[in-house]
């Protein structure tokens, strides 16, 4: 089995000093391949600088959310600097979040719509951030027509009928750990509906622990408890829903086999 995290942050302050650690013991869960997801100056560089160093990592970078009211003409340069590296994917994690109202809400929409704009461009998928937010994050996708360069809802956690509709803008569907939980219908309800093509799974980590660990620190070889719990819930096997996410996500962000 070999298992892609499509979203996770070994750039966080949790992992950045024992990276090796980290990735032996997601590798001996058989996840072997990790997309390292920004969300700032500082998580942009090093998801980048990470990539660099390790074969199996790529990059995503781009400006959370919740970091928006810092975006300024001087972030989009290097960003757009960043987004040129050969390891980077895709653009993210950006999108709404409502939740920590972190970012003024009309500056969140405005940063949102720019990096997507860029995103479109330069003709690279998006990873996309949604917390308490559907209608306006769902807008903001629909108005700048993404279908050709696509991206993912990234931790999706809604019901089946926004679902749907993210699917019809071209979007891939990323599960968490949340996938996992015991009363969380409406995800589970969305896991079963969800187009094979267009399924991923991530862990989030260090946020979002799968059973049957949840309560403790997230990290990316809990990927495997993800595919299970979306196994499960699907009625098929770990090793089908692995080779078809490690399909999907070297598919949607166009990596080449080493």
């Amino acid at each position: 089995m070999r298992i892609f995290d499509s979203h996770t942050h070994l750039n966080d302050e949790a992992f950045i000093n024992d990276v090796p650690k980290y990735l032996a013991q997601a590798k001996a869960l058989e996840v072997v391949r990790m997309a390292i997801v920004g969300s700032n100056t500082q998580l942009n560089a090093d998801a980048i600088k990470l990539a660099e160093t390790y074969p199996e990592l790529v990059a995503i970078v781009g400006w959370h959310p919740e970091d928006s009211k810092n975006y300024d003409a001087a972030a989009e340069k290097l960003l757009i600097e960043q987004l040129q590296h050969p390891k980077v994917v895709a653009l993210g994690e950006i999108g709404l979040d409502y939740h920590w109202d972190t970012s003024p809400r009309e500056t969140q929409q405005k940063v949102f719509a720019r990096q997507v704009a860029i995103a479109k461009d330069m003709q690279l998928p998006i990873s996309v951030h949604n917390r308490d937010a559907f209608a306006d994050t769902y807008k903001i996708l629909k108005a700048a027509d993404i279908r050709d360069t696509g991206g993912v809802m990234h931790s999706f956690n809604g019901d089946p009928e926004w679902l749907k509709r993210f699917l019809d803008l071209g979007m891939h569907i990323s599960y968490s750990g949340v996938a996992s939980f015991k009363h969380t219908d409406e995800v589970h309800d969305a896991v079963k509906q969800t187009p094979a093509d267009r399924l991923l799974v991530e862990t989030d980590a260090p946020y979002l622990t799968p059973e049957p660990y949840r309560g403790k620190q997230n990290e990316p070889g809990f990927t495997r408890y993800v595919v299970e719990a979306v196994a499960k819930l699907r009625e098929t096997t770990a090793d089908e829903i692995a080779a078809q996410t490690y399909q999907n996500a070297e598919d949607l962000f166009k990596i080449e086999e080493n």
